[in-house]
């Protein structure tokens, strides 16, 4: 569910709304607070909502962090792989050759893997990724083997920083926020709205759509901003973009 922000959105909001409304209920229900109870229970209710807004903004720079990080590494990548496409003229001219042709398909493969919104294509572009993977190092081994000199340990040196740059890439797309992070947070929501609910001297469903609305629309951010695929606000592969139109032959 946390892949999908309108979702996270729509259940946030449909049960805060229920935790308020059912505090209400109860509030009418058992008893009405008076005098010091009425200020003793403000306070539960006060300390609960700093507690609330703090687990919200640490949860929101936890997700902030690792949108960072994922703009980071797609940075990196990029910068990897056109090093390496350079580099290529270290090489004879047929494994220059081969090495260039591979590195586009590879660059090809990696700016689907950050526009891919789809799990069912994400699969084969991994398998893609790894085949070509071995085939860059294979070219890059063979040619340092036959000619084991500094300058061609350059261009290997060169792919093996390719090939980090996809795993850090990877580890950082699969770094989110823990789920159980989500549960303790949202309980505390839960808690909250129904002891806002349990609190207010006037009853009606109105008046606890505030709440619920704001605390939703603060986990939505946060969703949105932690799941790579699902939501808007996404790492483009605008570096990587870039070394693609580089490649490409000039236009007559």
């Amino acid at each position: 569910m946390f892949d999908v922000p309108y979702m996270v959105f729509l259940v946030s909001f449909v049960v805060l709304w229920s935790a308020a409304y059912l505090g209400d209920l109860a509030h009418k229900k058992f008893r009405v607070l008076k005098g010091d109870e009425r200020e003793d229970f403000g306070e539960v209710l006060a300390a609960s909502l700093t507690l609330l807004g703090l687990l919200i903004g640490f949860s929101f720079s936890m997700a902030l962090a690792r949108y960072d990080q994922r703009k980071g590494y797609e940075e990196a990548e990029a910068n990897a792989i056109g090093t390496e496409y350079v580099r290529a003229d270290l090489l004879p001219a047929p494994d220059a050759a081969k090495l260039r042709g591979l590195l586009k398909e590879y660059l090809d493969q990696r700016i689907l893997f950050y526009e891919t919104r789809d799990k069912d294509p994400l699969s084969q572009i991994n398998a893609q990724t790894a085949n070509l993977q071995a085939d860059l190092w294979s070219v890059a081994k063979n040619a340092a083997n036959a000619q084991p000199t500094p300058v061609l340990a350059l261009a290997v040196a060169g792919m093996n920083d390719v090939l980090n740059a996809q795993g850090y890439t990877q580890a950082a797309w699969w770094n989110r926020i823990p789920a159980a992070a989500w549960v303790l947070m949202g309980a505390v929501a839960v808690c909250c709205n129904w002891l806002l609910g349990f609190h207010a001297r006037r009853a009606g469903a109105l008046l606890f759509l505030f709440s619920p609305l704001l605390i939703s629309i603060a986990f939505f951010l946060i969703s949105d901003i932690d799941s790579p695929r699902g939501g808007m606000i996404r790492v483009l592969p605008q570096n990587l973009i870039n070394v693609a139109q580089t490649w490409a032959p000039p236009s007559n």
